[in-house]
């Protein structure tokens, strides 16, 4: 084992546990057959990191993601990803690709989508939202309908989820602890701007 870490380092379990203990999370071991776990509290809200593994073309790939359910307050929902080739032929050819109109650099590196324009620019102009993102190595986070682990979810259907989901395992602690705060920021921005409450979307379902 001693050998194994010094040729790869730090396993993702010590990187994950040290996050947990500097973030003032906790650190959920998923033994052998289960998921690790960093779950974060912030406000209402719960911020959950883990890995999940999907099955195509008789490959196995992993993907490292970040989710926060939430009371979704107007239906207001975004995708942000990082610029590329293919996203820039997608554009020539008609995908959506809204600039926020305040910071140049931001919109030239990252596509953004969404279903509300002024809201958009409302969420994007908050500038630790986009200093964040900007120290991101893998971006891609979207808002969408939450999602459970369980057979029967407990989320009612007016609760949406922020999630972050790119592929490989992330062991990187400083991106990492960027994320958390990325998304403690984001959450209470989305509040800031109407589109979000700030209540425990897994008890209250108030405002459907």
């Amino acid at each position: 084992m001693e050998l194994l870490r010094q040729l790869f380092g730090p396993s993702k379990k010590e990187i994950w546990r040290l996050l947990s203990e500097r973030i003032g999370g906790e650190f959920i071991d998923g033994g052998w057959f289960g998921k690790d776990q960093v779950v974060v509290c912030h406000k209402e809200w719960t911020i959950i990191l883990d890995t999940y593994v999907v099955h195509t073309n008789n490959a196995h790939i992993r993907y490292t993601r970040m989710r926060a359910p939430y009371i979704n307050k107007d239906g207001f929902r975004f995708t942000i990803f990082r610029r590329n080739f293919f996203s820039d032929i997608a554009t020539f050819f008609g995908m959506e690709d809204i600039e926020t109109g305040t910071d140049e650099e931001f919109d030239y590196d990252f596509v953004i989508k969404g279903n509300d324009d002024y809201k958009l620019w409302k969420f994007f102009s908050n500038e630790r939202i986009r200093t964040i993102i900007k120290q991101l190595e893998q971006v891609k986070i979207t808002v969408h309908k939450a999602t459970s682990d369980a057979i029967i979810s407990p989320y009612p259907k007016n609760v949406d989820e922020l999630e972050f989901k790119v592929r490989g395992v992330i062991k990187d602690i400083e991106q990492l602890q960027l994320l958390f705060d990325l998304f403690a920021e984001m959450l209470d921005h989305l509040c800031h701007i109407g589109a979000a409450y700030e209540d425990d979307p897994a008890l209250k379902n108030y405002y459907s």
